[in-house]
């Protein structure tokens, strides 16, 4: 496979390998073998219809286990009054296949990822499984290739934000859940969610607008649902704390 290969039957080009490895580089500060990289991002359909090229599973499980290893450290460090069942929950909030794919979306994953015919035709290239398990995988070849210290280099600099995030949230550690928990609170009813989708099978695209108390307080945008979902829910947790708590309590905005 060439640095500007496409999948199976070329039926979308890709963006070079080297992008990736170059940031890669640039955020372990080392390099990382490239053929260990380019398994990463060979999907189980692609390497089928290649007659049995090797694909990223087992780079899959390794940077699993990575990725746990230096989030639960992180955790455990950073918290040390935290009891072990909030742990979880804090862990949980960023090693899951959503939080994943969307690392995944920000890394351009989709871009790089050798896919067979049948998951390219149906939008393949932004689903959540498929992202998850690419960063994952990605994730183990640094850790194969570089050893753990640039590893944690790669995990640290794509979850911590998430981490900071997860601590604002409530019990659920998702939008949604922390929306459903202060509208409770203040007494404003069960959100309800509004989705509309446009585009074709292959590429669509969702809009989502939440309405608390009859009043859209958020709206969001995504290639799927949850995720267009989970943005409103943001925008309207947000709202509703701008609403009801930061002005009863000086320390809510900070």
């Amino acid at each position: 496979m060439g640095k500007g290969s496409a999948t199976a039957g070329d039926l979308a080009p890709l963006r070079p390998v080297q992008e990736l490895s170059d940031l890669l580089e640039e955020v372990t500060g080392t390099t990382v073998d490239e053929a260990l990289l380019r398994r990463a991002l060979t999907h189980r359909s692609y390497a089928y219809e290649m007659g049995g090229l090797p694909h990223n599973e087992r780079l899959e499980f390794l940077g699993d286990s990575v990725l746990g290893l230096v989030v639960t450290t992180t955790l455990y460090d950073t918290n040390p009054d935290e009891t072990e069942g909030q742990l979880a929950k804090l862990r949980a909030a960023v090693v899951n296949m959503r939080a994943l794919a969307d690392v995944g979306r920000t890394l351009g994953l989709g871009d790089h990822v050798f896919l067979g015919r049948g998951e390219e035709s149906t939008g393949g290239r932004d689903k959540d499984s498929i992202l998850a398990d690419t960063v994952e995988a990605v994730i183990g070849a640094v850790y194969s290739s570089a050893g753990i210290e640039a590893a944690g280099e790669l995990v640290h600099h794509l979850v911590d934000p998430l981490l900071a995030q997860s601590a604002t949230l409530g019990a659920g550690l998702d939008w949604k859940t922390s929306l459903q928990e202060i509208s409770s609170k203040h007494g404003l009813g069960s959100p309800e969610y509004c989705v509309s989708e446009e585009g074709p099978e292959h590429a669509k695209s969702f809009d989502a607008e939440v309405l608390v108390g009859g009043t859209v307080l958020g709206r969001g945008a995504g290639r799927t649902k949850k995720v267009a979902e989970q943005e409103a829910a943001a925008h309207a947790w947000a709202a509703i704390r701008d609403m009801h708590e930061t002005s009863d309590d000086p320390a809510a905005g900070a």
